[in-house]
Parts: C-alpha cells; structure tokens; sequence
C-alpha cells in the first residue's frame, strides 16, 4: 500500500544521524516514505537549542542521501513565511533536546498548528527523542530537572509515548508506573535504534537499525500496576 500523501509519522527511540552516524538505516527510511526520490528534508532543531553541530551533522547525513536538506531557526528565522516554508517541504525531522521548551517555542510562533497542517497534507513528520514524543497525547520525559514525569504532548497520536527504552534504566520502571496510575495513557516503549511508523493514527510498522531494536506496548493491568508486550520489529540492516 502507497502511503504517499497520507499522514505519516516516523518516531525514533533513538539513533539516526545523531546516534548512529555511520548507519543511516533509519534516515534512508524517513527519506524512502517519502516516495520522492530527492526529498526536501527540513530539520527542526529547538530541542536541543538550535545546537550548530547538529544542524551541521544533519545536513552532512541528508545530503549523503541524495535528500535536499534544510533547517528552520526561530532564533534567526530566514523567512516570515514559516507556513509556506514548512508545508513545501517532503520530510520535517525534529531532533532532541527539551522537549518542554521546544513545544512553548513552537506554540509561540504557530509551528506547532502548521505541523498540523503538514501532517494532513502528507508531509511525513519524523524525529528522536524530543522529535518523537512530540506527536504524541503525551510523553515521557526528562525535561524538567529530576524524575522523569508525563508531559502534555501535540496529540496527533492518542497514545504516550517514551524514547530510549532500553538505554536509560529508569526509563522503564516510571513508565509502567506512571500508566499503571493512570497518569499516564497506554502507550510505547521504544528502544534505541528503533522507530514507530504511524500513517494516520495507526502503527503501520515498526523498524530498526540494530537487530536487537525493537518497541513495548504498555497498558494498566487493573490493578495499579502495568504489562509490557514486546512487538516485533523489521530489522533493516546497516544502511
């Protein structure tokens, strides 16, 4: 099935350029959904302080795969048509950071409601960490100094969602108690290396760059506490 043109979602529990600079698995796929053989990439970069050395990656990575890379500052904007420029692009890709921060920038200037719109018109919307909690209901995050708590999120997806499953160990402990409370909406778990491929609000598939990679479903039990489903992952080699 062709997904061209429909809303599409690619969230990454980690890797990519940023991680994983000599395997470009998961950032050839961002570029293959988009069914365009030179994609316009955009990345959005505010998570992590519009940090020079990742847009400088970012671009090196893109351009090694015949994508036509750019980025949007809203600290040193280019244009006044942040709509205009956004919604031409083929891929917008969010990196990470402060997630909190990034979203109160992105309301301020409206880029949150022009996502939106992008996402509506197919333009496939990707990103790590920050970049891929950001769709969703609601994110598990570290954004504000000490534990790691539930942060109101975009909401294109009805679920929530965690990064770095498998990287961080009180990653997953917090999550199962926060949904187990119900502070938190059932969602995924998703391990470095791996990526969520949403078209509309349905998980189409899940994808990884290291064979081990994959994603957990969890839900409240009932009982106060959670359940972890593993689900299985197309390993797609090393790019």
């Amino acid at each position: 099935m062709s997904t061209t043109q429909l809303p599409q979602i690619i969230a990454l529990g980690g890797g990519g350029f940023s991680m994983e600079p000599d395997n470009p698995a998961l950032d050839r796929y961002i570029c293959q959904a988009t069914d365009n053989e030179r994609p316009r990439v955009c990345y959005l970069a505010q998570a992590g302080g519009e940090n020079y050395q990742f847009i400088t990656r970012f671009y090196s990575a893109f351009a090694n795969l015949d994508a036509r890379p750019s980025h949007l500052s809203l600290f040193q904007p280019h244009t006044a048509d942040l709509a205009g420029f956004l919604l031409s692009q083929d891929a917008i890709y969010v990196g990470g950071g402060n997630t909190k921060s990034m979203l109160a920038l992105w309301r301020e200037w409206g880029v949150d409601a022009i996502l939106r719109q992008a996402w509506a018109q197919g333009v496939v919307l990707a990103g790590i960490s920050a970049g891929a909690i950001c769709w969703f209901a609601q994110g598990l995050t570290d954004s504000i100094p000490g534990d790691y708590t539930a942060l109101p999120c975009l909401g294109f997806l009805p679920m929530s969602c965690s990064p770095h499953f498998d990287g961080e160990a009180e990653r997953r402990p917090t999550y199962h108690r926060l949904v187990g409370s119900g502070q938190m909406r059932a969602g995924y778990g998703v391990d470095d290396f791996a990526a969520l491929h949403f078209v509309g609000d349905k998980l189409e598939r899940i994808v990884a760059s290291q064979p081990q990679a994959s994603a957990q479903w969890i839900e409240a039990d009932g009982d106060g506490g959670a359940t972890e489903t593993r689900l299985d992952a197309i390993y797609l080699g090393r790019g």
